[in-house]
């Protein structure tokens, strides 16, 4: 457990989106990249393999602080990974544009699994480690369709080639499960991880929603 004084939330993931969920819940928090390369799939089960994933991200970064200092304030490292799942084929991010075209073939008309693994690792070491994954049914694409979301740029940085929270929600039919989980980071199960090591959330009154 940390101690009591507010920890230092680090995110460690360079994604915008990430970035965007945490601060949907208030939270303050600075970004920090794990400066170690990805793991590859290993042929573990996905889950297995996104919240290996996760805890290799946050314990890089973990160790990046250590060597900089121990940090007066305490803090927790969050770090995640999403992973894409046809059948039992791994979806990364597209090379190019005509790899992110076969892949929205490949997962048009059909059903597919969507994986995050979270880890939340304490300025102790200790880890709290869990995956969640979401059933997605994406709607039938003409090609002419595919070609004009590819040219949008929107499939190219994104496991899988779209983004649910984008220009890609068109094509969803429906989900089961978390749609947080698609975008990039479950906030229940981020919540219970948090709570667990300890961290307190911001009151009402130390939270400002703006609504536009």
């Amino acid at each position: 457990m940390i101690p009591a004084a507010d920890p230092r939330l680090v995110l460690a993931s360079a994604s915008p989106r990430r970035a965007a969920l945490l601060r949907q819940l208030g939270l303050t928090f600075e970004q920090v990249v794990s400066p170690e390369p990805e793991p590859v799939p290993n042929g573990a089960p996905p889950a297995e393999f996104a919240a290996a994933s996760a805890r290799f991200k946050a314990r890089a970064v973990h160790r990046l602080l250590a060597a900089a200092g121990t940090p007066r304030q305490p803090h927790l490292i969050v770090g995640a990974d999403t992973v894409v799942y046809r059948g039992r084929n791994m979806l990364g991010k597209p090379a190019d544009a005509d790899a992110a075209a076969a892949m929205l073939a490949s997962l048009a008309g059909r059903t597919h699994r969507v994986y995050t693994g979270v880890c939340v690792v304490a300025a102790d070491g200790s880890e709290h480690l869990d995956a969640a994954v979401t059933v997605v049914r994406m709607r039938p694409l003409s090609n002419p369709e595919i070609a004009a979301y590819v040219a949008s740029g929107e499939p190219l940085d994104k496991a899988g080639a779209y983004g649910i929270q984008g220009l890609g929600a068109r094509f969803i039919e429906r989900i089961e499960g978390c749609y947080y989980n698609v975008v990039g980071l479950p906030l229940e199960r981020l919540c219970r991880l948090l709570a667990a090591a300890g961290y307190r959330f911001p009151t009402a009154s130390q939270t400002t929603v703006t609504v536009e």
